[in-house]
Protein backbone atom coordinates (compact mmCIF):
# COMPACT_ATOMS: atom_id res chain seq x y z
CA UNK A 1 0.00 0.00 0.00
CA UNK A 2 1.46 3.38 -1.04
CA UNK A 3 1.87 5.87 1.85
CA UNK A 4 -0.81 8.55 1.76
CA UNK A 5 1.61 11.49 1.78
CA UNK A 6 3.70 10.01 -1.05
CA UNK A 7 0.53 9.25 -3.00
CA UNK A 8 -0.53 12.89 -2.76
CA UNK A 9 2.84 14.15 -3.97
CA UNK A 10 2.63 11.83 -6.98
CA UNK A 11 -0.78 13.21 -8.00
CA UNK A 12 0.27 14.79 -11.29
CA UNK A 13 -1.53 14.49 -14.60
CA UNK A 14 -4.35 15.51 -16.89
CA UNK A 15 -7.36 13.34 -17.59
CA UNK A 16 -10.77 13.12 -19.21
CA UNK A 17 -13.63 11.21 -17.59
CA UNK A 18 -16.77 10.10 -19.42
CA UNK A 19 -20.04 8.85 -17.94
CA UNK A 20 -22.60 7.05 -20.10
CA UNK A 21 -26.03 7.51 -18.55
CA UNK A 22 -29.68 7.10 -19.38
CA UNK A 23 -31.69 4.30 -21.00
CA UNK A 24 -30.10 2.52 -23.93
CA UNK A 25 -32.40 4.06 -26.53
CA UNK A 26 -31.39 7.61 -25.50
CA UNK A 27 -27.97 7.43 -23.84
CA UNK A 28 -26.16 10.64 -22.96
CA UNK A 29 -22.44 11.26 -22.74
CA UNK A 30 -21.12 13.48 -19.93
CA UNK A 31 -17.42 14.37 -20.06
CA UNK A 32 -15.17 16.32 -17.68
CA UNK A 33 -11.52 17.32 -18.17
CA UNK A 34 -9.35 17.93 -15.08
CA UNK A 35 -5.75 18.80 -14.35
CA UNK A 36 -4.40 17.24 -11.15
CA UNK A 37 -1.60 18.53 -8.94
CA UNK A 38 -0.65 17.66 -5.33
CA UNK A 39 -2.53 20.79 -4.22
CA UNK A 40 -5.78 19.56 -5.77
CA UNK A 41 -7.70 19.05 -8.99
CA UNK A 42 -8.93 21.81 -11.31
CA UNK A 43 -11.78 21.28 -13.76
CA UNK A 44 -10.71 22.47 -17.24
CA UNK A 45 -13.94 21.86 -19.12
CA UNK A 46 -17.22 19.95 -19.32
CA UNK A 47 -19.21 18.50 -22.20
CA UNK A 48 -22.64 16.89 -22.55
CA UNK A 49 -23.86 15.11 -25.70
CA UNK A 50 -27.47 13.93 -25.64
CA UNK A 51 -28.47 10.70 -27.41
CA UNK A 52 -24.92 10.35 -28.77
CA UNK A 53 -25.25 6.71 -29.88
CA UNK A 54 -27.96 7.61 -32.41
CA UNK A 55 -26.00 10.47 -33.96
CA UNK A 56 -23.43 10.06 -36.74
CA UNK A 57 -20.12 9.15 -35.13
CA UNK A 58 -18.32 11.89 -37.04
CA UNK A 59 -20.62 14.57 -35.60
CA UNK A 60 -20.33 13.85 -31.89
CA UNK A 61 -16.73 12.63 -32.35
CA UNK A 62 -15.78 16.04 -33.77
CA UNK A 63 -17.58 17.78 -30.91
CA UNK A 64 -15.64 15.70 -28.38
CA UNK A 65 -12.35 16.26 -30.26
CA UNK A 66 -12.89 20.03 -30.13
CA UNK A 67 -13.62 19.76 -26.40
CA UNK A 68 -10.39 17.81 -25.80
CA UNK A 69 -8.40 20.24 -27.96
CA UNK A 70 -9.69 23.26 -26.01
CA UNK A 71 -8.68 21.53 -22.79
CA UNK A 72 -5.22 20.77 -24.23
CA UNK A 73 -5.78 17.01 -23.83
CA UNK A 74 -6.07 15.60 -27.35
CA UNK A 75 -3.38 13.06 -26.44
CA UNK A 76 -5.22 11.80 -23.34
CA UNK A 77 -6.94 8.42 -23.28
CA UNK A 78 -10.29 8.86 -21.52
CA UNK A 79 -11.68 6.76 -18.66
CA UNK A 80 -15.29 5.71 -19.35
CA UNK A 81 -17.84 4.73 -16.68
CA UNK A 82 -20.14 2.12 -18.20
CA UNK A 83 -23.88 2.38 -17.47
CA UNK A 84 -24.61 0.96 -14.02
CA UNK A 85 -27.22 -1.48 -15.34
CA UNK A 86 -24.60 -3.02 -17.66
CA UNK A 87 -22.10 -3.81 -14.87
CA UNK A 88 -22.36 -6.27 -11.99
CA UNK A 89 -20.34 -5.14 -8.97
CA UNK A 90 -19.36 -7.85 -6.49
CA UNK A 91 -17.09 -8.08 -3.46
CA UNK A 92 -15.13 -11.09 -2.29
CA UNK A 93 -13.57 -11.51 1.11
CA UNK A 94 -10.32 -13.41 0.60
CA UNK A 95 -8.40 -13.46 3.88
CA UNK A 96 -4.88 -14.79 3.71
CA UNK A 97 -4.69 -14.82 -0.10
CA UNK A 98 -1.43 -13.34 -1.34
CA UNK A 99 -1.20 -10.99 -4.32
CA UNK A 100 0.34 -13.68 -6.56
CA UNK A 101 -2.54 -16.09 -5.81
CA UNK A 102 -5.31 -13.49 -6.09
CA UNK A 103 -6.12 -14.05 -9.78
CA UNK A 104 -6.41 -17.81 -9.32
CA UNK A 105 -8.63 -17.45 -6.25
CA UNK A 106 -11.00 -15.05 -8.01
CA UNK A 107 -11.07 -17.09 -11.23
CA UNK A 108 -12.10 -20.14 -9.20
CA UNK A 109 -15.19 -18.32 -7.88
CA UNK A 110 -16.00 -16.06 -10.84
CA UNK A 111 -18.58 -18.35 -12.47
CA UNK A 112 -20.82 -18.07 -9.41
CA UNK A 113 -20.85 -14.26 -9.41
CA UNK A 114 -22.78 -13.62 -12.65
CA UNK A 115 -25.61 -15.11 -14.77
CA UNK A 116 -23.87 -14.75 -18.16
CA UNK A 117 -22.50 -17.51 -20.41
CA UNK A 118 -18.84 -18.21 -19.73
CA UNK A 119 -17.71 -17.13 -23.22
CA UNK A 120 -19.55 -13.78 -22.96
CA UNK A 121 -17.97 -12.42 -19.77
CA UNK A 122 -15.38 -9.76 -19.13
CA UNK A 123 -14.23 -9.13 -15.56
CA UNK A 124 -11.67 -6.99 -13.74
CA UNK A 125 -10.82 -6.69 -10.08
CA UNK A 126 -8.66 -4.90 -7.54
CA UNK A 127 -8.00 -5.23 -3.82
CA UNK A 128 -9.52 -2.47 -1.68
CA UNK A 129 -6.48 -0.89 -0.09
CA UNK A 130 -4.75 -3.22 2.33
CA UNK A 131 -7.95 -5.06 3.29
CA UNK A 132 -8.89 -8.64 2.44
CA UNK A 133 -11.81 -7.44 0.30
CA UNK A 134 -11.60 -7.47 -3.50
CA UNK A 135 -13.85 -5.36 -5.71
CA UNK A 136 -14.92 -7.19 -8.89
CA UNK A 137 -16.63 -5.61 -11.92
CA UNK A 138 -18.31 -7.95 -14.42
CA UNK A 139 -20.02 -7.22 -17.72
CA UNK A 140 -20.82 -8.94 -21.00
CA UNK A 141 -18.24 -8.90 -23.77
CA UNK A 142 -20.93 -7.65 -26.15
CA UNK A 143 -21.28 -4.48 -24.05
CA UNK A 144 -17.52 -3.81 -24.26
CA UNK A 145 -17.51 -4.45 -28.01
CA UNK A 146 -20.47 -2.11 -28.58
CA UNK A 147 -19.04 0.88 -26.74
CA UNK A 148 -15.49 0.25 -28.00
CA UNK A 149 -16.82 0.31 -31.56
CA UNK A 150 -18.81 3.51 -30.93
CA UNK A 151 -15.80 5.39 -29.56
CA UNK A 152 -13.46 3.99 -32.23
CA UNK A 153 -15.81 5.18 -35.00
CA UNK A 154 -15.89 8.62 -33.37
CA UNK A 155 -12.08 8.72 -33.18
CA UNK A 156 -11.98 9.02 -29.38
CA UNK A 157 -9.04 7.53 -27.46
CA UNK A 158 -10.18 5.26 -24.64
CA UNK A 159 -7.80 3.98 -21.98
CA UNK A 160 -10.27 2.39 -19.56
CA UNK A 161 -13.81 1.04 -19.20
CA UNK A 162 -14.68 0.88 -15.51
CA UNK A 163 -17.55 1.13 -13.03
CA UNK A 164 -18.72 4.00 -10.86
CA UNK A 165 -17.85 2.28 -7.57
CA UNK A 166 -14.16 1.98 -8.51
CA UNK A 167 -13.69 5.64 -9.50
CA UNK A 168 -15.67 6.99 -6.52
CA UNK A 169 -13.62 4.87 -4.09
CA UNK A 170 -10.37 6.05 -5.72
CA UNK A 171 -11.41 9.71 -5.92
CA UNK A 172 -12.21 9.83 -2.19
CA UNK A 173 -8.65 8.72 -1.41
CA UNK A 174 -6.61 10.65 -3.96
CA UNK A 175 -6.11 13.67 -1.68
CA UNK A 176 -7.65 12.40 1.57
CA UNK A 177 -6.00 9.38 3.18
CA UNK A 178 -8.89 8.76 5.60
CA UNK A 179 -12.41 9.57 4.33
CA UNK A 180 -15.32 9.60 6.74
CA UNK A 181 -15.76 6.26 8.55
CA UNK A 182 -19.39 6.06 7.36
CA UNK A 183 -20.49 7.15 3.87
CA UNK A 184 -23.89 6.80 2.28
CA UNK A 185 -24.55 8.55 -1.02
CA UNK A 186 -27.19 8.15 -3.71
CA UNK A 187 -27.50 9.24 -7.32
CA UNK A 188 -31.12 9.44 -8.49
CA UNK A 189 -31.58 9.08 -12.27
CA UNK A 190 -34.68 8.67 -14.42
CA UNK A 191 -34.38 4.91 -14.70
CA UNK A 192 -32.51 3.89 -11.56
CA UNK A 193 -31.07 4.87 -8.20
CA UNK A 194 -27.40 4.14 -7.58
CA UNK A 195 -26.25 3.87 -3.97
CA UNK A 196 -22.65 3.99 -2.77
CA UNK A 197 -21.53 3.46 0.80
CA UNK A 198 -18.63 2.67 3.12
CA UNK A 199 -18.51 1.64 6.75
CA UNK A 200 -16.08 0.06 9.23
CA UNK A 201 -17.74 -3.33 8.70
CA UNK A 202 -17.93 -3.14 4.91
CA UNK A 203 -15.21 -1.33 2.91
CA UNK A 204 -17.50 -0.65 -0.03
CA UNK A 205 -21.13 -1.07 -1.01
CA UNK A 206 -22.55 -0.36 -4.47
CA UNK A 207 -26.00 -1.22 -5.77
CA UNK A 208 -28.56 -0.06 -8.32
CA UNK A 209 -32.32 0.07 -7.69
CA UNK A 210 -35.38 0.73 -9.82
CA UNK A 211 -36.46 4.35 -9.39
CA UNK A 212 -39.97 3.93 -10.76
CA UNK A 213 -41.49 2.50 -7.62
CA UNK A 214 -42.87 4.74 -4.88
CA UNK A 215 -40.50 5.55 -2.03
CA UNK A 216 -37.70 3.83 -3.94
CA UNK A 217 -35.01 6.07 -2.46
CA UNK A 218 -36.12 5.32 1.12
CA UNK A 219 -36.07 1.56 0.51
CA UNK A 220 -32.71 1.76 -1.25
CA UNK A 221 -31.24 3.74 1.65
CA UNK A 222 -32.68 1.31 4.20
CA UNK A 223 -31.18 -1.67 2.37
CA UNK A 224 -27.82 0.09 2.07
CA UNK A 225 -27.78 0.92 5.81
CA UNK A 226 -28.53 -2.73 6.56
CA UNK A 227 -25.67 -3.92 4.38
CA UNK A 228 -23.29 -1.33 5.88
CA UNK A 229 -24.43 -2.06 9.48
CA UNK A 230 -25.46 1.57 10.02
CA UNK A 231 -27.98 2.42 12.74
CA UNK A 232 -31.30 2.84 10.92
CA UNK A 233 -32.93 5.12 13.51
CA UNK A 234 -30.18 7.73 13.92
CA UNK A 235 -28.76 7.64 10.40
CA UNK A 236 -28.99 10.71 8.20
CA UNK A 237 -30.45 10.67 4.69
CA UNK A 238 -28.01 9.72 1.92
CA UNK A 239 -26.12 12.62 0.38
CA UNK A 240 -25.76 13.13 -3.36
CA UNK A 241 -22.68 12.09 -5.29
CA UNK A 242 -22.06 15.78 -6.02
CA UNK A 243 -21.88 16.57 -2.30
CA UNK A 244 -19.73 13.52 -1.64
CA UNK A 245 -17.12 14.42 -4.28
CA UNK A 246 -17.64 18.20 -4.12
CA UNK A 247 -18.04 18.36 -7.90
CA UNK A 248 -20.82 18.36 -10.45
CA UNK A 249 -21.38 16.22 -12.39
CA UNK A 250 -19.72 13.91 -9.90
CA UNK A 251 -19.09 10.66 -11.76
CA UNK A 252 -17.37 12.18 -14.84
CA UNK A 253 -15.20 14.17 -12.40
CA UNK A 254 -14.23 10.99 -10.52
CA UNK A 255 -13.48 9.24 -13.82
CA UNK A 256 -11.30 12.18 -14.90
CA UNK A 257 -9.26 11.86 -11.70
CA UNK A 258 -8.77 8.16 -12.47
CA UNK A 259 -7.71 9.07 -16.03
CA UNK A 260 -5.19 11.65 -14.79
CA UNK A 261 -3.66 9.38 -12.10
CA UNK A 262 -4.35 5.80 -13.23
CA UNK A 263 -1.72 4.27 -10.96
CA UNK A 264 -3.05 5.89 -7.78
CA UNK A 265 -6.50 4.30 -7.82
CA UNK A 266 -8.19 0.91 -8.17
CA UNK A 267 -6.98 -0.93 -11.27
CA UNK A 268 -10.46 -1.99 -12.43
CA UNK A 269 -10.36 -1.87 -16.24
CA UNK A 270 -12.79 -3.92 -18.34
CA UNK A 271 -11.30 -2.83 -21.66
CA UNK A 272 -9.03 -5.51 -23.18
CA UNK A 273 -5.34 -4.67 -22.98
CA UNK A 274 -4.95 -4.64 -26.77
CA UNK A 275 -7.58 -1.89 -27.14
CA UNK A 276 -6.32 0.49 -24.45
CA UNK A 277 -4.90 3.79 -25.67
CA UNK A 278 -2.67 5.20 -22.96
CA UNK A 279 -1.88 8.88 -22.61
CA UNK A 280 1.47 10.29 -23.65
CA UNK A 281 4.31 9.03 -21.51
CA UNK A 282 5.68 12.54 -21.33
CA UNK A 283 2.96 13.29 -18.80
CA UNK A 284 4.56 10.80 -16.43
CA UNK A 285 7.81 12.76 -16.27
CA UNK A 286 6.69 15.07 -13.43
CA UNK A 287 5.39 12.09 -11.46
CA UNK A 288 8.58 10.11 -12.02
CA UNK A 289 10.79 13.07 -11.09
CA UNK A 290 8.74 13.80 -7.99
CA UNK A 291 8.76 10.12 -7.04
CA UNK A 292 12.54 9.88 -7.43
CA UNK A 293 13.05 12.99 -5.31
CA UNK A 294 10.72 11.79 -2.56
CA UNK A 295 12.24 8.31 -2.52
CA UNK A 296 15.75 9.74 -2.44
CA UNK A 297 14.86 11.93 0.54
CA UNK A 298 13.18 9.01 2.29
CA UNK A 299 16.25 6.81 1.82
CA UNK A 300 18.57 9.59 2.96
CA UNK A 301 16.57 10.24 6.13
CA UNK A 302 15.77 6.63 6.98
CA UNK A 303 17.65 4.79 9.70
CA UNK A 304 18.94 2.09 7.39
CA UNK A 305 22.42 0.78 8.38
CA UNK A 306 24.76 2.64 6.06
CA UNK A 307 27.72 0.41 6.75
CA UNK A 308 25.98 -2.69 5.39
CA UNK A 309 25.01 -0.79 2.26
CA UNK A 310 28.59 0.32 1.60
CA UNK A 311 29.92 -3.17 2.29
CA UNK A 312 27.46 -4.69 -0.16
CA UNK A 313 28.34 -2.12 -2.83
CA UNK A 314 32.06 -2.81 -2.41
CA UNK A 315 31.56 -6.57 -2.76
CA UNK A 316 29.38 -6.00 -5.82
CA UNK A 317 32.02 -3.78 -7.42
CA UNK A 318 34.67 -6.41 -6.69
CA UNK A 319 32.64 -9.07 -8.48
CA UNK A 320 32.12 -6.74 -11.42
CA UNK A 321 35.86 -6.07 -11.57
CA UNK A 322 36.51 -9.83 -11.75
CA UNK A 323 34.15 -10.34 -14.64
CA UNK A 324 35.01 -7.15 -16.54
CA UNK A 325 38.30 -8.41 -18.13
CA UNK A 326 36.49 -11.47 -19.49
CA UNK A 327 33.75 -9.26 -20.87
CA UNK A 328 36.29 -6.97 -22.56
CA UNK A 329 38.15 -9.97 -23.97
CA UNK A 330 34.92 -11.40 -25.41
CA UNK A 331 34.10 -8.01 -26.91
CA UNK A 332 37.57 -7.80 -28.51
CA UNK A 333 37.17 -11.30 -29.94
CA UNK A 334 33.80 -10.32 -31.38
CA UNK A 335 35.36 -7.27 -33.04
CA UNK A 336 38.20 -9.31 -34.53
CA UNK A 337 35.79 -11.95 -35.75
CA UNK A 338 33.68 -9.31 -37.46
CA UNK A 339 36.75 -7.73 -39.09
CA UNK A 340 37.94 -11.16 -40.33
CA UNK A 341 34.48 -11.92 -41.68
CA UNK A 342 34.49 -8.65 -43.64
CA UNK A 343 37.94 -9.39 -45.08
CA UNK A 344 36.89 -12.87 -46.17
CA UNK A 345 33.80 -11.37 -47.75
CA UNK A 346 35.94 -8.86 -49.64
CA UNK A 347 38.25 -11.61 -50.90
CA UNK A 348 35.29 -13.68 -52.04
CA UNK A 349 33.82 -10.68 -53.83
CA UNK A 350 37.15 -9.93 -55.50
CA UNK A 351 37.54 -13.54 -56.63
CA UNK A 352 34.07 -13.60 -58.11
CA UNK A 353 34.65 -10.22 -59.74
CA UNK A 354 37.92 -11.34 -61.42
CA UNK A 355 36.27 -14.47 -62.81
CA UNK A 356 33.34 -12.44 -64.07
CA UNK A 357 35.65 -10.00 -65.83
CA UNK A 358 37.57 -12.83 -67.47
CA UNK A 359 34.27 -14.29 -68.64
CA UNK A 360 33.48 -10.94 -70.26
CA UNK A 361 36.84 -10.92 -72.06
CA UNK A 362 36.41 -14.48 -73.24
CA UNK A 363 32.85 -13.85 -74.45
CA UNK A 364 33.84 -10.70 -76.30
CA UNK A 365 36.65 -12.63 -78.04
CA UNK A 366 34.13 -15.28 -79.04
CA UNK A 367 31.38 -13.05 -80.44
CA UNK A 368 33.48 -10.51 -82.35
CA UNK A 369 34.16 -11.54 -85.99
CA UNK A 370 37.80 -12.33 -86.96
CA UNK A 371 38.01 -9.20 -89.09
CA UNK A 372 37.55 -7.05 -85.98
CA UNK A 373 40.40 -5.88 -83.83
CA UNK A 374 40.27 -3.77 -80.66
CA UNK A 375 42.51 -1.03 -79.38
CA UNK A 376 40.38 -0.39 -76.24
CA UNK A 377 38.39 -2.67 -73.89
CA UNK A 378 37.26 -1.04 -70.65
CA UNK A 379 35.26 -3.16 -68.18
CA UNK A 380 33.44 -1.95 -65.03
CA UNK A 381 30.72 -3.45 -62.90
CA UNK A 382 27.79 -2.39 -65.07
CA UNK A 383 29.12 -1.43 -68.53
CA UNK A 384 31.78 -2.26 -71.12
CA UNK A 385 33.42 0.19 -73.53
CA UNK A 386 35.19 -1.19 -76.58
CA UNK A 387 36.80 0.60 -79.52
CA UNK A 388 38.56 -0.66 -82.61
CA UNK A 389 38.24 -1.23 -86.34
CA UNK A 390 36.20 -3.69 -88.42
CA UNK A 391 34.88 -4.16 -91.93
CA UNK A 392 31.31 -3.12 -91.02
CA UNK A 393 30.48 -1.67 -87.55
CA UNK A 394 26.65 -1.69 -87.69
CA UNK A 395 26.20 -5.51 -87.35
CA UNK A 396 28.36 -5.53 -84.21
CA UNK A 397 25.51 -4.20 -82.01
CA UNK A 398 23.27 -7.16 -82.85
CA UNK A 399 26.17 -9.59 -82.56
CA UNK A 400 27.08 -8.35 -79.07
CA UNK A 401 23.46 -8.26 -77.81
CA UNK A 402 23.03 -11.87 -78.93
CA UNK A 403 25.37 -12.88 -76.12
CA UNK A 404 23.73 -13.70 -72.75
CA UNK A 405 26.28 -11.48 -71.01
CA UNK A 406 25.47 -8.20 -72.78
CA UNK A 407 22.45 -6.06 -73.54
CA UNK A 408 21.39 -2.63 -74.81
CA UNK A 409 24.52 -2.11 -76.96
CA UNK A 410 24.90 1.25 -78.66
CA UNK A 411 27.52 3.36 -80.42
CA UNK A 412 29.23 5.82 -78.15
CA UNK A 413 30.07 7.75 -81.32
CA UNK A 414 29.08 7.28 -84.99
CA UNK A 415 31.32 4.83 -86.92
CA UNK A 416 34.01 6.51 -89.04
CA UNK A 417 34.85 5.08 -92.46
CA UNK A 418 38.56 4.60 -93.22
CA UNK A 419 40.46 3.09 -96.12
CA UNK A 420 40.74 -0.21 -94.22
CA UNK A 421 37.14 -0.34 -92.89
CA UNK A 422 35.21 1.44 -90.14
CA UNK A 423 36.45 2.74 -86.78
CA UNK A 424 33.88 2.24 -83.99
CA UNK A 425 33.34 2.95 -80.29
CA UNK A 426 30.60 0.87 -78.61
CA UNK A 427 29.05 0.99 -75.14
CA UNK A 428 27.16 -2.10 -73.88
CA UNK A 429 25.59 -3.03 -70.53
CA UNK A 430 26.41 -6.13 -68.58
CA UNK A 431 23.27 -8.12 -67.81
CA UNK A 432 22.33 -8.26 -64.11
CA UNK A 433 24.10 -11.02 -62.24
CA UNK A 434 26.62 -11.63 -65.10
Amino acid sequence: MMPAQLKTWLAFGSGIGIEISGPRDSESLHATAVRVRPTGARVIGKLEIENFAHQPAGVWGTEFSNFARRAGMRHVGATVILPRHEVIVRQLLLPGVSAKDLDSAIGFQLDGLHPYPEDDVTASWSRLGSSDTVLIAITRRAVIDRYATLFAEAGIKIACFTCSAAVVYSALRLFDAAPAPQILAADVALSHIEVYGESPTRPLFSASFDSNANAALERAAALARSELRIDQENAADPISFEVLLRAAPALPYAAALASACPRLGLAVNLLPQSQRQASSRALLIPSVVAGVIVLSLAVALAAFPGYENRKYIRSLEAEIAKVQPLAKRAEAIDRRSEATRKKVQQLDDFRRRAKSDMDVLQEMTRVLPPSTWLNLLEVNRSQIYLAGETDQAAPLLKTIDASPLFEASEFAMPPIRTTAGEVFRIRTNREAGK
